[in-house]
């Protein structure tokens, strides 16, 4: 298959897969009873019967997490005294097991450690793969909450947020991660308890040759967008991503789940014409990127570096396009070696706001926001009355909305600009400084995961300020989505009129993309301009960084 031909069928795929895959999860989230939940719920407790307002919603999943991620932080810190460690490793220092537990259970994956050197067996398969389907389990959940509540009139509940975790669990995210993991097994992606082998290398040295139970991480990594490796390179390493086959696979599963949750909210909202509005612009934004990455490439005198030649450039850069824009953070080639150009589309795009598919609920719930600023927006310039689905934009809706898109863009500012100032010595120096240090905190609050190589990461500098902005930049846009469409769907639904602006139209997806452009333009291009546009600029005159 010819690179053009790979391309055309990748997206061709996703188009026609997503709308099933989206119905099928709406329709499992809202049914009334399904097999096993009686049996499993009668021993968890009476929490699990009945529905939730947008507090009680926000209580249950606030505490889900503190527990999770106390659980998680103690078993990487005491590692060295659980079973499954045949390196006999340490338990990682406070701040880099602080740092890893919140970046799990925040669904960002950011990895300031070495997976194969510095995790036991036990940490990996108990602790981290464990939160990667419960992170992805929330962002579904957040999602059928907001999808009930925009096509509610006059309620206040909207779901049980402990029943909806399991129903994404059980029977969206397991089933899944059980069949890629076993596609993947068979392409020789490792998956054994046994000790790391050892041999003698092709300069007689010898060498350890680590091994694990990685093709069930590595599968829901993927399904999930949590995009955290086994290994230290990531899917760029042979034991993860072995074939030609395994490549594709699991560059498909980046955005399956979160283009089929734009169709899991078409159905439960009550419009798949909606739902098509939505998915295009997303899907514009993404190919417009991997054009720019896929021609910068071309033209690059350094194509190769950073990249695996088993893979063509269409599979690496596909790969950076998507996995910037889905934050799944998982890499098949190091973001740090394309070309500055390259490397600021994928920057852009986690700057966006991870909306362009985003992660598993997560990027459809990020695009409200933007929906209902919009709509907001065009309001103002027709002089009608902002309404989103039959509800009236108030005040309290915007507010919270300008919260949820906003926190995340402050802490991207103020944490880069305090890092440049404390002058901590990264191994870059100029524009690509700048680029590395803006990657590493958009990665962390757009909860992406991924990371510029040059990046000094296991420092305490980083690991608490990257810490807080993953917490930040995941719940203050869950918080502020779950009030906002709580507090539509508190509101009596408007019959559509003459005068009522549609939100199903082409004139409504194009207003939508102008919104994302505008507002990460008025956020992010001064700072762009000084990283990597001037890289471009200087590197087309022949200096390098």
């Amino acid at each position: 298959m010819n690179e053009a031909c790979y391309a055309i069928f990748y997206f061709c795929l996703l188009m026609f897969i997503s709308p099933f895959a989206g119905y099928y999860m709406a329709r499992i989230l809202d049914a009334k009873t399904l097999p096993t939940e009686r049996f499993v719920f009668s021993f968890l407790g009476k929490q699990l019967e009945g529905s939730q307002n947008a507090k009680d919603y926000l209580k249950s999943l606030f505490l889900f997490h503190i527990l999770g991620g106390g659980f998680l932080f103690s078993i990487l810190l005491f590692q060295n005294y659980l079973p499954l460690n045949p390196l006999q490793v340490k338990g990682l220092h406070w701040d880099l097991a602080l740092n890893t537990a919140v970046s799990f259970i925040t669904n960002t994956n950011w990895q300031a450690y070495s997976g194969e050197s510095q995790l036991s067996y036990f940490s990996q398969m108990l602790g981290l793969t464990p939160q990667n389907f419960l992170s992805a389990g929330v962002g579904i959940s957040v999602l059928a909450f907001v999808s009930r509540a925009v096509s509610s009139s006059q309620k206040k509940e909207f779901g049980n947020f402990w029943r909806d975790l399991y129903r994404s669990i059980f029977y969206i995210l397991l089933p899944l991660s059980f069949l890629l993991a076993v596609l993947l097994m068979s392409q020789g992606v490792v998956q054994t308890f046994s000790p790391y082998a050892s041999g003698v290398g092709f300069e007689g040295a010898n060498v350890t040759i680590p091994l694990g139970p990685a093709a069930s991480q590595i599968a829901i990594k993927q399904i999930g967008t949590n995009g955290g490796g086994f290994f230290g390179v990531n899917s760029a390493h042979p034991f993860e991503n072995p074939t030609p086959l395994s490549n594709f696979l699991e560059l498909f599963s980046i955005l399956f789940l979160p283009a089929a949750c734009v169709f899991l909210y078409g159905k439960i909202a009550g419009s798949f014409r909606h739902a098509w509005v939505i998915f295009f612009v997303m899907l514009s934004f993404l190919l417009l990127g991997w054009f720019v990455v896929y021609q910068s490439e071309l033209t690059s005198s350094s194509v190769w570096e950073g990249k695996e030649t088993r893979f063509n450039l269409t599979e690496s850069s596909l790969w950076l396009s998507a996995t910037s824009a889905a934050s799944n953070g998982s890499v098949n080639s190091m973001h740090d070696s394309y070309s500055p150009l390259a490397g600021g589309v994928a920057l852009f795009q986690i700057m966006l706001g991870e909306v362009i598919f985003g992660g598993v609920g997560a990027g459809m719930y990020g695009m409200f926001l933007f929906l209902i600023l919009t709509v907001f927006l065009s309001g103002l310039m027709t002089g009608r009355t902002p309404e989103y689905s039959g509800k009236k934009i108030e005040s309290y809706d915007i507010q919270w909305t300008l919260i949820g898109i906003l926190a995340p863009t402050v802490c991207i500012l103020i944490g880069s600009a305090i890092t440049v100032l404390l002058d901590t010595g990264y191994s870059a120096k100029g524009p690509h400084a700048l680029s590395q240090i803006l990657y590493a905190f958009s990665s962390a609050s757009g909860n992406n995961g991924s990371a510029f190589g040059g990046f000094t990461a296991d420092t305490k500098w980083a690991n608490l300020s990257l810490s807080i902005c993953m917490l930040v930049g995941r719940f203050s846009t869950i918080t502020s989505v779950i009030l906002v469409a709580s507090h539509l769907g508190g509101k009596i639904t408007a019959e559509d009129g003459s005068g009522s602006f549609r939100t199903d139209t082409v004139l409504f997806g194009g207003l939508v993309f102008g919104i994302l452009l505008i507002v990460a333009g008025l956020s992010f291009f001064p700072v762009i301009a000084l990283g990597p546009v001037l890289e471009q600029i200087l590197m087309n005159q022949g200096k390098l960084f």
